[in-house]
């Protein structure tokens, strides 16, 4: 059995979730939550497993896997079927540049521990934080409705006809964008994508569900 530690309003954790269900692979969840305690991810026993102090952390047979992207490829790859890669190389390659806009140049920019920094280094105030993530989701979500638009497609995927690591990557990204009422109206193509793989149970299943004791 998978365990996946894992806090619900992450995007990165949101990813492998939906990944998992896609694969229909059975996991147990353990939550770490990001602000209460200080950030459980910060707790010495959480550090040992993942030295970073982040989520998520997937252990399957005493194995210990961190890193989103990662995770998700090695799910691919041991259980190829649906495949979240195309085969063909210029296709693959097309995917992956989707997910790492988002995974590489959008999502740690905006994450806790950056707007965490912001505050405690250089004193930003909410609106400074706000003004801040706006700008990486602008330049983040430019590219991608460009790219996108230059892509084949035979259903409202992000590319072909299957859900693909790029779709894995988007629907988490764009709900933290309505999260803080960032306006998606400039990213149709986007927004039909999202509100296409929102329709499939896999994506559903994953959703961020609020706890029942938000602390």
């Amino acid at each position: 059995m998978i365990t996946l530690y894992d806090y619900y309003r992450s995007t990165a954790c949101y990813r492998v979730r939906i990944a998992l269900n896609i694969k229909k692979i059975a996991y147990n969840t353990i939550p770490v939550h990001l602000i209460n305690h200080g950030g459980e991810q910060h707790l010495p026993d959480y550090k040992k497993m993942n030295p970073q102090g982040l989520v998520p952390t997937l252990i399957e047979n005493n194995h210990i896997l961190t890193q989103s992207l990662a995770i998700i490829e090695y799910l691919d790859e041991i259980n190829p079927e649906p495949a979240l890669f195309p085969k063909a190389p210029l296709a693959r390659a097309q995917v992956k540049q989707l997910a790492l806009i988002i995974a590489c140049d959008m999502h740690p920019l905006n994450n806790l521990s950056a707007t965490t920094q912001l505050r405690q280094q250089f004193s930003a105030n909410d609106q400074q934080i706000q003004d801040w993530y706006y700008h990486w989701l602008t330049r983040g979500f430019d590219a991608i409705e460009t790219h996108l638009n230059h892509l084949p497609r035979k259903e409202m995927v992000c590319y072909g006809e299957n859900i693909s690591l790029a779709d894995i990557c988007l629907i988490p990204q764009v709900y933290n964008a309505n999260r803080f009422h960032f306006d998606m109206r400039p990213y149709p193509l986007i927004n039909d994508i999202n509100h296409y793989c929102l329709s499939l149970s896999s994506f559903q299943a994953a959703a961020p569900q609020e706890p029942l004791t938000e602390q």
